[in-house]
C-alpha cells in the first residue's frame, strides 16, 4: 500500500484572520500547493507540453471540512492521496495536521485537459502520468 505524499508549511501572518486563526480560504491554497509539490515530487506537474499541445487540470470540485483551528506560526503537515483515478480525472484527498492533531480534511477534483487550437478539451490521462499518479492512491 502507498503511504501519502507530505507537504509541511508554517502558517504565516498573512494567512489568518483577524481573530490569529488561519482563514478558511487560505486551506484552499494549502491544498493547491501541496498537490503541486506533489506532483513534482513524482516527476510531473500542474502545467505540462506534451507532443507540442498543452495540458492542464483545471479544478471542477473543491471542498474543506474543518475540524479544529491553526494559528500563525503553527507547523502544519498537509497528507496528499489521490481518492478517485478515472479516465480523465483526479480527485485528491487532503488530511491537514498540527502535530498530532487533525485540523482539516479536503478534496479537490481536477480534469485532465489539453489547449487544442485556442480551446480547452477534456482528455484521457495519458498512460505515463497515470502511472506516476498511481503511486498517491491509497486503497480504501
Amino acid at each position: 500500500m502507498s503511504s501519502p505524499f507530505v507537504y509541511s508549511q508554517r502558517v504565516e501572518f498573512r494567512d489568518t484572520d483577524a481573530a490569529g486563526v488561519a482563514h478558511f480560504s487560505t486551506f484552499f491554497i494549502w491544498m493547491e500547493e501541496a498537490e503541486h509539490a506533489a506532483l513534482r515530487n513524482i516527476g510531473t506537474s500542474v502545467v505540462a507540453k506534451r507532443d507540442g499541445i498543452t495540458m492542464s487540470w483545471p479544478r471542477v470540485a473543491a471542498k474543506c471540512d474543518y475540524k479544529s483551528p491553526v494559528r500563525f506560526e503553527d507547523l502544519l503537515e498537509v497528507h496528499v492521496s489521490i481518492e478517485k483515478l478515472g479516465t480523465r480525472s483526479v480527485t485528491y484527498h487532503f488530511v491537514f495536521y498540527s502535530g498530532d492533531r487533525e485540523l482539516a480534511v479536503g478534496t479537490i477534483t481536477t480534469v485532465c485537459c489539453q489547449l487544442v487550437d485556442g480551446k480547452w478539451t477534456s482528455a484521457d490521462i495519458p498512460s505515463d502520468i497515470r502511472a506516476k499518479l498511481e503511486s498517491l492512491v491509497i486503497a480504501a
